[in-house]
């Protein structure tokens, strides 16, 4: 079945490679959503629609949601709390269930050991404002799932594990192809509805990522 998808943030890293996958793997619209759309040229604009807008305007989110099955938050910032909001309050004046929102290791103070020292003391107050996104998005009635992405590579691999909230987070690293093509899963699929993922590679312990 051929979804709509809206995607925010739609320059970052990740979005760009879930936007290929979901072009070449997938028959669903998408929505591109991001602040100075002239930065994106769609690769198909019989599917795409680039749409320049603020991912922290209610009103802004509310038009760009008309008619989708699905919302991929890719967002980053310093108001990343006030993001969230306006996606919920958006989402639910729609009638939008489906979202999938990109979050950060370490929320939780899941990540164990030396590395988990390292990686709380590097991100610092990064933590804190994820964490508090993340709180809104968990308190919504959405259909949410909450991805928590290992330390980033560029590698051009797939290869990914889970671990629920609640668990110790494992790894230190995993690829942006990897995390792209579980947003895409994630939305195809429908799976781990209200759970909060993180997603690492497998064999990868150690004190901080490898290439750090």
């Amino acid at each position: 079945m051929t979804k709509k998808v809206l995607v925010l943030g739609a320059h970052g890293q990740i979005a760009q490679l879930a936007e290929k996958e979901f072009m070449e793997e997938t028959d669903d619209e998408l929505k591109l959503f991001l602040r100075n759309a002239k930065r994106l040229t769609p690769s198909n604009p019989d599917r795409e629609t680039v749409i320049d807008g603020d991912a922290a305007n209610v009103d802004q989110l509310k038009d760009a949601m008309q008619g989708v099955d699905a919302v991929y938050a890719n967002l980053a910032g310093n108001n990343i709390a006030d993001q969230a909001k306006a996606v919920v309050e958006a989402m639910d004046a729609t009638g939008v269930k489906r979202l999938v929102w990109i979050s950060t290791l370490g929320i939780y103070d899941e990540v164990p050991g030396k590395f988990g020292e390292w990686n709380n003391s590097t991100l610092g107050s990064y933590l804190t404002r994820y964490r508090s996104a993340a709180d809104v998005i968990e308190a919504s009635d959405l259909d949410y799932t909450v991805v928590r992405p290992a330390w980033l590579t560029n590698h051009d691999e797939i290869e990914y594990e889970f671990t629920q909230k609640g668990e110790d987070f494992k790894g230190t690293e995993v690829s942006r192809k990897s995390i792209a093509h579980v947003v895409v899963d994630l939305i195809q699929n429908n799976t781990e509805i209200k759970h909060s993922i993180g997603v690492n590679k497998p064999n990868t312990d150690g004190d901080k990522p490898n290439w750090y």
